[in-house]
């Protein structure tokens, strides 16, 4: 990826239409983090990337043992926060005592819902209680409209499963290198499109996809050529961990700096 990412850094690239900048929508991938200072999912993180204007944001969601849903990564906060006890085994009052830094759903859905696109991960984790986990999830979620105001994602598309009350225009499948078999999912099942890395979406994955009126997002740009080679293919959905500096091109872009 870092190669990759070297290459299309310096290939360059002619300012896309403003048809095509207008259309752009970013997605900030775990929130704008900047290391200990704004670490990522934080709702410091989310504020930054929505402050910036940046549409959407991508957070990830885990339960914690009392089954409060959460808004972290890995199934520990070891690498962010320095606590190495998952998430699972947490109450969410001794979750919020030990790593106050942790969301829950709740609180962000309570500042971002209905202004900040919401890109929700579904983790690969065991629901020791399925139903009531699900309920809980289309309590939090019953307010906000599905596809308008949040997607849900999943690497397992099997993840879908388990928020079966929401309509599968919400799913979005993110392939890693299984991008033909999700690929596949996504069009067979009617979902919103597919995720991935924006090398491996090529362009004949996207004349399948947009022939059922499905999106691709791709994963993730971090330069203004980057940015400008998937817009001039046609590409609406980008997600980056450099949301803030890449809406700042395209704000220049429309504004004709």
């Amino acid at each position: 990826m870092v190669v990759v990412d070297g290459l299309m850094k310096v290939i360059p690239r002619k300012v896309p239409s403003r048809e095509a900048l207008q259309r752009c929508r970013l997605i900030s991938h775990r929130g704008e983090h900047s290391g200990p200072d704004v670490r990522e999912n934080t709702v410091a993180a989310f504020r930054c990337a929505r402050d910036a204007g940046v549409w959407g944001i991508e957070c990830d969601i885990r339960f914690t043992r009392d089954l409060v849903p959460v808004i972290c990564h890995d199934s520990t906060p070891e690498r962010v926060f320095g606590v190495d006890r998952p998430v699972a085994q947490f109450t969410f009052d001794e979750l919020r005592t030990a790593v106050p830094g942790i969301p829950s759903l709740q609180e962000v859905l309570d500042e971002f819902g209905g202004n900040t696109h919401l890109m929700l991960e579904i983790k690969a984790e065991k629901w020791p209680e399925a139903i009531e986990q699900a309920r809980t999830l289309q309590t939090l979620l019953a307010p906000f409209r599905p596809c308008e105001d949040f997607h849900i994602l999943a690497l397992d598309p099997d993840l879908f499963q388990r928020v079966d009350f929401l309509p599968s225009r919400t799913f979005l499948p993110v392939a890693e290198l299984n991008v033909s078999a999700l690929s596949r999912y996504a069009l067979d099942n009617h979902c919103a499109g597919l995720g991935g890395h924006f090398l491996l979406l090529n362009n004949t994955l996207k004349r399948e996809h947009d022939a059922q009126g499905q999106r691709l997002g791709t994963g993730f740009p971090t330069s203004r050529n980057c940015l400008f080679r998937e817009l001039h293919r046609g590409i609406e959905w980008v997600f980056s961990n450099d949301a803030v500096k890449l809406q700042r091109v395209l704000d220049e872009c429309l504004a004709g700096r």
